[in-house]
């Protein structure tokens, strides 16, 4: 059985844990590796490791950051098809959804490859008489990033390459179920070229998360994982003076009124609850047909009756794949049940049909679900779709509002004004009309509110540059 390494000071190097988790392959429900569970000892090496690289590389000029950058680019289009299969050995995704995946981590490394032009400060001559100003963008030091399962390239490349394009330096500490992808990603990072110590790689759980809030070595910490966590790092890590964006969990509405078209929704409300097995926070989880509820319903069951669940890394023709362990299937199959004890109606039970080898849950959908429901308001995350019935648009907006999350929803309509109304009213970051996932590229900020998102900046576009630097401003007379 083979241990994952740690990457601290650029050498890999395998630590004295005391215990080790496992890392399965979801598909077959086997152990392919084990994962140290450091602590606070591999905290403190990783970030005097990334401590040392800062002084030489905060001072590398841009141009020659980014000269890595680029080819680190090159070399994740080389080893694309590798990286995803990696991928959908320790999550169980689709290969199309592993690469999917990887292309939105790409786009982020492209926009880091850009830091010359977001990172640029601002000059104003004569601003009195003599004396100019200018504006520069600073690195602020050590950055961390803590990283959930379910996007093992995409959410830790929201962070770092953008960070270390800005002339900071890193330490990753990815889910200790997925940290496969990541390790491999930082071997990569090497071979292009990246100091010694710009990058660390430290594995583990709880106690490497609390001890990165709390190392007074680190300026900033990047977050993204369930509400109850996000809001845990983000009170330690600020308690501890530190900047902080963390992203929480997600209750995302599918909005469908009458005039949809039908094709095209039907995939749409498809792929965005069933895609990576609903394992995503831009899942649609709560779906609400306006009018026609009970004929959406069997559409969509219908629709949902021809998705073919398997062993996504040896079949190819399976289009939806496991949960990530057997924790997160038993959780599901328990929620089901506590459904269906409530006297909710399973309108189709994932809990049938499942194959016996791997972490398998089925696609869901629990009807005759109110707003005062605990399903309604709680996080699943995973392939579960509970459905409303409101009567007007109006309803169904203020039925939305009174969620505690606010990351995104959808309207399916050929209603401009409806359309308009919608994206004025929802009170969310992320709005999709007629998207069935509205997810923004990397030029754009991952805006999630209220129980989505703890902090000020979010990850992607402007806002992340702004997170990962500071503002000096220059006053001077000649």
């Amino acid at each position: 059985m083979s241990t994952v390494p740690l990457l601290l000071d650029g050498q890999w190097t395998h630590p004295p844990a005391q215990s080790f988790g496992p890392v399965h392959n979801p598909c077959k429900g086997e152990i392919i590796a084990e994962v140290p569970m450091c602590g606070g000892a591999e905290v403190d090496a990783a970030v005097q490791s990334a401590k040392r690289a800062y002084a030489s590389w905060s001072k590398t000029p841009v141009y020659d950051r980014v000269a890595v950058l680029f080819k680190y680019r090159h070399l994740l289009d080389e080893h694309f098809d590798e990286l995803s299969r990696l991928i959908v050995r320790e999550n169980g995704k689709t290969l199309e959804e592993a690469r999917g995946d990887m292309r939105r981590g790409l786009e982020v490394a492209d926009f880091a490859c850009s830091i010359g032009e977001t990172a640029k400060g601002e000059y104003l001559p004569e601003l009195a008489a003599g004396i100019d100003a200018h504006t520069s963008r600073e690195p602020i030091g050590v950055c961390a990033g803590i990283t959930p399962f379910n996007f093992p390239a995409m959410v830790p490349m929201w962070m770092y390459p953008v960070a270390i394009a800005c002339g900071n330096t890193f330490v990753l500490k990815p889910s200790e179920k997925v940290p496969l992808t990541a390790n491999r990603l930082a071997e990569l990072f090497l071979e292009a070229g990246l100091p010694e110590g710009v990058f660390n790689v430290v594995h583990g759980g709880r106690e490497v998360v609390d001890a990165l809030c709390g190392h007074p070595g680190i300026a900033a910490i990047s977050f993204v994982g369930s509400t109850g966590v996000a809001r845990h790092v983000y009170t330690e890590a600020c308690k501890h003076g530190k900047r902080v964006q963390s992203a929480g969990g997600a209750k995302n509405v599918l909005l469908v009124l009458p005039d949809a078209e039908l094709d095209a929704t039907l995939q749409a409300i498809l792929s965005s609850a069933f895609g990576c097995a609903g394992q995503r926070c831009m899942a649609g989880s709560l779906l609400m047909g306006v009018g026609h509820g009970d004929q959406l319903r069997e559409q969509v069951v219908e629709a949902m009756n021809g998705l073919a669940l398997g062993d996504t890394y040896d079949d190819p023709s399976a289009q939806m794949g496991p949960v990530i362990d057997d924790a997160a299937r038993d959780r599901l199959f328990t929620s089901i049940a506590d459904a269906e004890a409530e006297g909710l109606a399973l309108a189709r039970d994932g809990r049938e049909g499942v194959p016996d080898a791997g972490f398998f849950v089925g696609p869901t959908l629990i009807d005759q679900v109110e707003p005062d429901r605990d399903i309604f308001r709680e996080e699943l995350f995973g392939p579960v779709l509970s459905m409303l019935h409101p009567e007007t648009l109006d309803e169904a907006i203020a039925w939305f509002n009174q969620l505690p999350f606010g990351n995104a929803a959808t309207l399916f309509t050929q209603d401009g004004n409806a359309a308009r109304r919608f994206a004025r009213e929802v009170e969310c970051g992320m709005i999709g009309i007629n998207l069935g996932v509205p997810a923004p590229v990397a030029l754009f900020p991952f805006s999630g509110w209220d129980e989505s998102f703890f902090g000020d900046l979010h990850v992607q576009g402007q806002e992340g540059v702004m997170f990962y630097t500071r503002q000096k401003t220059v006053l001077s007379r000649w």
